[in-house]
């Protein structure tokens, strides 16, 4: 079917590498049967072994491996056509070689027939089963896996590039089961477990792990030595299916850590999109995490801890489990924060306690005039009024009812379980 010609433009390998001499048979999707010439004058026979040749088995196992990738080629295309200009031309790269038995020696002049067949398909990474017999004798027979890895997956100012191949570094471990999209790059020495799923685009960093029931989305970016969907640091965690969900965009910096879900909390740890993890800051099991929210360094979160859109946790501030954060709250650097925030507030202090309204996060996200008065006349009445908390969450409600953040923040006081931090 394909011969000499045909397979140099469908594998990348080149004299004295290429080990495919002609392909016989082929089924997309299922299997492909090859030939390979084992001839005296290849330069593996110059040392292996001088007065005995004898084929390696690793190079037995290359010349399989380099018909699985035809194998691969001719099933994403439907054809084994080299001239076909719409073709997907995958890069892949031996990750695996599993039961490999070799059942009789392969000597100059022998003929070897390679037919590999398709285990399992799920991209980027492919399950190849494959057997090399000499004149109906088993010579070798192995499964393989493999990951495609083609061609460079950024531009020029480092966004992944549209339809981008999968790239994974040769000393990063990925574990069969794990689902990456198109685009992912995984660093040096990174492990990713076999539960995790990662979106397009995203980047892992070198000596990443990231395991558990782990999803995260597109274009996120995790630094060296991050750990996400690690183990909570819960005595009473005992082994239960917990998830971590990340959105999109987030950036998770160098030595930080996201728990998984526990029994306790709904099982699953939620972060949404476009968030900022600083360098060794923890956010614990079962925390709920909306968008734009910035942890910095040294934050420790602890378990079931809500966290609002916009709000900032300054360094090495403490937050005790289940508070909440209300959104575009400002926590203080070294706070320790035992109570729930209100949203748009700045907290500070150890204990933390309310030191104002947060007005310079409300105008860098835009808030005109009008709106940062609406919460002042709001924050007045429920922190330096002499009313009862109901009674001054029932005023809010009465003459601000045109101001949404003013009724979020009566509201948020109002479903305080915990308490609310005051000034």
């Amino acid at each position: 079917m394909s011969d000499g010609d045909d397979i140099l433009r469908l594998l990348p390998h080149r004299h004295p590498f290429l080990l495919v001499d002609r392909v016989l048979e082929f089924e997309a999707g299922s299997r492909l049967v090859a030939l390979k010439n084992v001839t005296v004058n290849e330069p593996q026979f110059a040392g292996h072994f001088p007065g005995r040749a004898l084929m390696p088995g690793v190079l037995v196992c290359e010349a399989l491996a380099q018909a699985g990738g035809l194998l691969v080629h001719g099933t994403l295309n439907g054809d084994l056509r080299p001239d076909r200009p719409d073709a997907e031309r995958p890069f892949l790269v031996l990750s695996g070689i599993d039961e490999a038995r070799f059942r009789r020696p392969v000597v100059p002049g022998d003929q070897m027939r390679l037919e590999v067949e398709l285990l399992r398909k799920r991209r980027p990474v492919w399950k190849i089963r494959g057997v090399a017999t000499v004149e109906g004798q088993v010579a070798v027979e192995a499964s393989f896996s493999a990951v495609e890895t083609a061609g460079p997956t950024t531009g020029r100012g480092g966004e992944p590039r549209a339809g981008a191949a999968t790239e994974i570094h040769p000393t990063a471990i990925v574990e069969r089961g794990a689902e990456l999209d198109e685009g992912v790059v995984v660093g040096p020495f990174a492990t990713i477990g076999p539960e995790v799923r990662i979106g397009a685009g995203t980047r892992i960093g070198a000596h990443v792990v990231v395991e558990g029931r782990t999803t995260l989305g597109r274009d996120n970016r995790v630094f060296p030595f991050a750990t996400v969907g690690c183990v909570p640091q819960d005595l009473k965690f005992h082994g239960e299916p917990g998830r971590l969900e990340m959105g999109d965009r987030n950036l998770v910096r160098e030595y930080a850590s996201l728990s998984i879900g526990t029994e306790g909390g709904g099982l699953v740890t939620r972060v949404g999109h476009d968030n900022l993890f600083m360098n060794y800051s923890h956010l614990g099991h079962d925390c709920q995490v909306d968008d734009h929210v910035h942890l910095v360094n040294g934050v420790a979160v602890a378990g079931h801890v809500s966290l609002g859109s916009h709000s900032i946790v300054s360094g090495l501030a403490a937050v005790a489990q289940f508070a909440r954060i209300g959104e575009g709250a400002f926590i203080g650097g070294g706070s320790m924060v035992v109570m729930d925030v209100p949203p748009f507030c700045m907290a500070n202090g150890d204990r933390a306690r309310l030191v104002g309204l947060n007005a310079v996060g409300l105008e860098r996200r835009g808030f005109d005039a009008a709106r940062i008065s609406a919460l002042r006349r709001a924050y007045k009445t429920l922190f330096q009024s002499k009313l009862l908390a109901r009674d001054a969450i029932a005023k809010i409600r009465a003459e601000q009812s045109d101001s949404p953040e003013a009724i979020a923040m009566a509201d948020f006081v109002a479903a305080s379980e915990r308490g609310v931090t005051r000034p």
